[in-house]
């Protein structure tokens, strides 16, 4: 199974009607592709600078993954990020913060096989080929 099946069947597990969970992909496929906010190393920067980095550096070594509340992710990526996330998919903030929460430690992991940072051409493919399966979608 691949990253992008691994997700999809996360988030299919965790949200009903496939409207809602290819919002839920494209919303944290956003996060990790985001730019302006650095992309996947921006946004584990993120974790770091709110004081997260333990969490979020579980999530990237090859051990268990600590887990992280709604609250903590809310902190992080700030209750505008987490709105419009939520109006995207049509749920509440709270879920879309609760949804993150339980699917972004999963995400990231899968991202980081091998306890490190992918090196940016190995982001872009993967990134490229979870954007290419919203297409065929």
């Amino acid at each position: 199974m691949g990253l992008f099946d691994d997700i999809v069947s996360l988030v299919g597990n965790r949200l009903s009607g496939s409207e809602q969970q290819n919002e839920l992909i494209r919303g944290i496929w956003g996060l990790l592709n985001n730019p302006q906010h650095g992309g996947i190393v921006g946004l584990v920067r993120a974790f770091h600078d709110k004081g997260m980095g333990e969490i979020v550096s579980s999530w990237i070594s090859t051990g268990q993954n600590l887990p992280i509340s709604a609250e903590q992710i809310q902190k992080v990526l700030g209750s505008k990020q987490i709105q419009q996330i939520a109006q995207k998919i049509g749920i509440s903030p709270e879920d879309a913060s609760s949804e993150l929460a339980v699917l972004l430690p999963h995400i990231i992991d899968k991202l980081t096989p091998n306890g490190t940072m992918p090196e940016g051409d190995l982001l872009e493919q993967g990134l490229s080929l979870l954007k290419s399966q919203f297409a065929k979608r």
